[in-house]
């Protein structure tokens, strides 16, 4: 119980500890606290595996991107401007997607066993998440193994795609994209992060805007999480996804919301806890590709040449470089992930529209990927 009890706060300081570094160390700062807790989340995963800690894992990741997206949204604002660009990033995101799918089949995959229902399985995941992967497994008769080996892959090459854009993804497609900010900004300059974020939130009034602001937070999810189970389990991520968003976004017109700082920061820092959890439950000692190389390379080919074709069509239609990285997070990785990347640009303004390119594509996923396989299955 005590070694439970000192997991579970690590995970939650050790984002207050990298800040800090951040703030005094400027080489640190430069990497960015989200890329640092990344690289300790996994140095913590793989060397210590003490009993527990894969259900606070669990319980950690599945509670801290839910607490932040209203938080994050509460302080934006919004304006038609950046509906072009979002809308371009939606669907030029679909047609990388199926696009590698179809693609990575005729070079890997179409002499597989079942290599048609494989395509259908990388379009669902790929355009919405292990939920849809998870119902086309059920829909497509798919093997038990094939899944598990589908998914553990998944989860390698994802790890691999999210520590290039991470790492120097963001910074290259910067230069050679246009920069500008989306349709939601930020109030205090186009989601440019203050230079200390945290500062007067333990005096009086911060406590009191935070706990306000946090009741109203709480009230979103547990009305979010009531309609996501009414809508029932097939339906539950993609309702409470777009209903935390939407009453996030109401929320941010409210003026007791509003005028009350700090919803963006608290937001955040959950994202930083939920960087360094996700993080840690990259177990590299399973990572053996043995198993289905051509499964293997053709899933990584979805993967980044999904990510290069959308890099391309973002230049010839002149979307900007923060609103196409996160589109592509918001497919290759699900919505849970925006905030992250969010935070990582430090732009808050497209936190919404990513948002809602994985909840597109949350609810596209099934159909897309069973007829990717009905379609796959001609040839």
């Amino acid at each position: 119980m005590f070694g439970n009890i000192l997991i579970i706060l690590f995970f939650l300081l050790i984002p207050a500890g990298v800040l800090w570094l951040c703030r005094r160390i400027p080489f640190l700062d430069k990497i960015g606290p989200v890329l640092i807790l990344y690289i300790l989340g996994i140095v913590v995963g793989n060397l210590f595996h003490p009993s527990g800690m894969a259900g606070i894992q669990e319980a950690l990741s599945s509670a801290m991107v839910p607490l932040a997206i209203p938080l994050m949204l509460f302080s934006c604002t919004f304006r038609r401007s950046g509906t072009r660009s979002q809308l371009l990033a939606l669907l030029s995101g679909l047609l990388a997607v199926t696009a590698a799918v179809v693609a990575g089949y005729f070079l890997f995959a179409r002499d597989l066993e079942g290599g048609a229902k494989l395509g259908g399985m990388l379009t669902g995941v790929y355009t919405g998440g292990t939920i849809n992967l998870a119902s086309l497994k059920v829909m497509l008769d798919v093997p038990d193994e094939t899944f598990i080996l589908l998914n553990s892959f998944d989860m390698a090459v994802s790890f691999l795609y999210l520590t290039f854009l991470l790492s120097f993804g963001i910074r290259l497609f910067r230069r050679w994209l246009p920069v500008e900010t989306g349709g939601a900004e930020a109030p205090d300059g186009a989601g440019t992060p203050q230079e200390r974020p945290y500062k007067g939130l333990f005096t009086r009034e911060g406590l009191r805007d935070a706990g306000f602001l946090l009741a109203i937070d709480a009230l979103i999810i547990g009305v979010s999480a009531g309609l996501g189970l009414l809508a029932g389990d097939g339906a539950f991520m993609t309702v409470l996804i777009l209903s935390l968003t939407t009453l996030g976004i109401a929320a941010s017109f409210w003026k007791p919301v509003k005028k009350r700082r700090y919803g963006y920061d608290i937001g955040m820092y959950f994202i930083y806890v939920f960087s360094v959890v996700v993080a840690s439950m990259a177990d590299l000692r399973n990572l053996s590709v043995g198993g289905s190389l051509r499964m293997f390379c053709y899933l990584s080919f979805v993967i980044f040449g999904s990510l290069l074709l959308q890099v391309l069509l973002a230049k010839l239609l002149k979307i900007d470089a923060d609103t196409m990285t996160v589109s592509s997070v918001a497919y290759i990785c699900s919505p849970p992930f925006v905030p992250m990347m969010s935070a990582a640009m430090k732009n808050r303004s497209v936190l919404a529209g990513g948002l809602a390119v994985g909840v597109v594509g949350y609810a596209a996923g099934n159909y897309l990927g069973f007829l990717m396989a009905q379609l796959l299955g001609l040839f």
